[in-house]
């Protein structure tokens, strides 16, 4: 398993490299934020893109609606002009596959080299996603490691070349925040502070919440520089 110099997927030599960081950020919390910080320094990355997923396939439970994700992402990567909330995913209907959000990437900002940023357990099951042998042609790999953790993919997957990006010690779930919140506990120091705050005023991951309070997402954006399996 190789963690040598990431090679340069697509733009060639000069491109902007540009990192994608997916998840259903449900919600999203401070290891995130720490990890999409250490990435930006350790890829050299010209800007990281935080992907809500749409409907990901591979989750046993129902998501929170994406209008909420989409919120709370979007004050969490306030204070870091290098962070860029990525819409693509939402405006896909149906499952969301990572190899189908590059193609579309490449095709509409051919200029640019992709990295893709994901975790260890993702790492360990990249051999089960769509078209992933495609997909790492497309890509350039990055995987966030806790210190002192192993990690074995497929023998398939080990060949790829791949850099780390070390993971913050940072004991912080969204699985364990969703269950705080629900028990009436305190998620402070586990979130941005914006982000506890929009979780109370929409009354988010409390028993029989549902959608409470649901506000209007809009899908248009400004012009500008604007995943898993």
């Amino acid at each position: 398993m190789s963690t040598t110099a990431l090679p340069l997927a697509q733009g060639g030599a000069g491109a902007k490299r540009v990192g994608l960081f997916g998840g259903s950020f449900d919600p999203p919390h401070r290891a995130h934020v720490a990890l999409a910080a250490c990435a930006l320094e350790a890829l050299a990355l010209s800007e990281l893109r935080w992907v809500p997923t749409g409907e990901p396939w591979h989750k046993a439970r129902a998501v929170t609606p994406a209008v909420h994700r989409v919120a709370m992402v979007e004050l969490a990567i306030a204070a870091e002009p290098r962070f860029r909330l990525e819409r693509i995913e939402l405006e896909r209907p149906g499952a969301t596959y990572t190899i189908d959000t590059v193609h579309e990437l490449a095709a509409r900002e051919p200029g640019c080299a992709w990295v893709l940023l994901i975790g260890q357990d993702q790492y360990a099951a990249l051999h089960t996603w769509r078209a992933w042998r495609e997909l790492l042609g497309l890509v350039t790999l990055a995987v966030a490691q806790r210190p002192g953790v192993a990690v074995s993919p497929a023998s398939e997957v080990q060949a790829v070349p791949h850099q780390v990006v070390p993971l913050p010690m940072m004991a912080v779930s969204a699985s364990d925040i969703r269950a705080r919140v629900a028990a009436g506990q305190d998620i402070n120091a586990l979130v941005p502070a914006e982000v506890a705050g929009y979780i109370a005023r929409h009354g988010l991951y409390r028993p029989g919440s549902g959608a409470a309070r649901t506000p209007t997402m809009h899908t248009t954006r400004p012009p500008g520089p604007p995943s898993r399996s």
